[in-house]
């Protein structure tokens, strides 16, 4: 693929100018966007796919471009990496984090590890390639019970959201799943006691919620699923009003796919703060897609090594989530 050179300092663009510009050079780069629920409307408008973490794993799998923008968090960009070695995958912003992904680092994580021999390592895609890379398989959302329940008796470490690990042994029923005490911090501040009052205000609202939420909030949900599930679920039931306890970036898509129905995003602890919103996938904006694809910069780089270790626990989680 023939580079275009980098055209210098950032330029004054308006919003059309920017889309026009960003679509332009996907072409020209035979680029694909990939961007999660999470992201700003604008920018999951411009993406070729929006999905979960599963959904956009799956299209980084099977994408015959030539340069992967994510528009994610670190993370995302690097399980893209991780099954496309000789592809260029680019992101808006490299400062794009996760809390649960700093928040269980590999070498503390191997260290730990060695408390529970011989059991299976599951881990939530929510992690650093190095986390991968000490996993037997890898889980999302979408499918963390079902690749549970399908290691059988096969005793197991669950890593690294702790309500994410909880909610999946219930419905799994393995109640001696072992977890890393970790925790997503949109997640983790959604408030019960506030949520109990807009259920009061609005009585006939479904509350949906996101298994990484605590649960406080989970006691009081209707559905729990994934971001796409979350989606279908408010698509495809004859309810009229829902209260979403994800990231409010959700209710973009929720609201294409549910056109007419009233979404209410629940509510964080303090009030004072739009802390529903994860501040590492609002770093992302239209204007550093138009420059990552422009300078196709900041790349993002896993070590060989870790790649190929990394590799078959990703691997194996596409398998069992045909």
């Amino acid at each position: 693929m023939d580079k275009l050179p980098v055209v210098g300092n950032p330029i004054d663009l308006s919003p059309d100018e920017l889309e026009a510009e960003i679509k332009r050079l996907k072409s020209e780069r035979n680029a694909v966007i990939l961007a999660h629920y999470y992201q700003e409307s604008e920018i999951q408008d411009l993406a070729d796919y929006v999905g979960d973490s599963l959904q956009l794993s799956q299209a980084a799998a099977k994408t015959q471009a030539d340069v992967i923008v994510f528009c994610g968090v670190h993370f995302m960009a690097e399980t893209a990496k991780i099954l496309n070695p000789t592809k260029v995958v680019v992101v808006p912003d490299l400062d794009a984090g996760c809390s649960l992904a700093d928040g269980c680092p590999a070498p503390v994580f191997a260290k730990w590890l060695e408390q529970y021999p011989g059991h299976k390592v599951v881990s939530y895609i929510n992690c650093s390639a190095e986390v991968k890379a000490l996993s037997d398989v890898i889980c999302t959302s979408s499918n963390a019970v079902k690749i549970v329940k399908a290691l059988g008796d096969a005793k197991i470490v669950f890593a690294p959201d702790k309500h994410l690990g909880a909610w999946v042994a219930k419905q799994a029923q393995r109640p001696d799943l072992v977890t890393w005490q970790g925790t997503c911090i949109v997640h983790e501040t959604f408030s019960e006691r506030r949520l109990l009052g807009l259920m009061a205000k609005y009585p006939d609202a479904d509350v949906i919620a996101h298994p990484e939420c605590h649960e406080g909030i989970l006691r009081h949900a209707k559905h729990i699923a994934s971001t796409s599930g979350l989606i279908e679920y408010a698509r495809k039931t004859n309810k009229q009003e829902f209260i979403v306890a994800t990231e409010a970036g959700i209710l973009h898509k929720m609201q294409q796919a549910a056109p007419g129905k009233t979404l209410i995003p629940a509510p964080p602890e303090d009030e004072s703060c739009s802390c529903n919103l994860c501040p590492h996938m609002r770093r992302n904006t239209l204007e550093k897609l138009y420059l990552c694809l422009r300078d196709l910069q900041p790349q993002v780089d896993v070590p060989e090594a870790v790649r190929v270790r990394a590799l078959k626990p990703i691997e194996r989680m596409l398998e069992m989530s045909v």
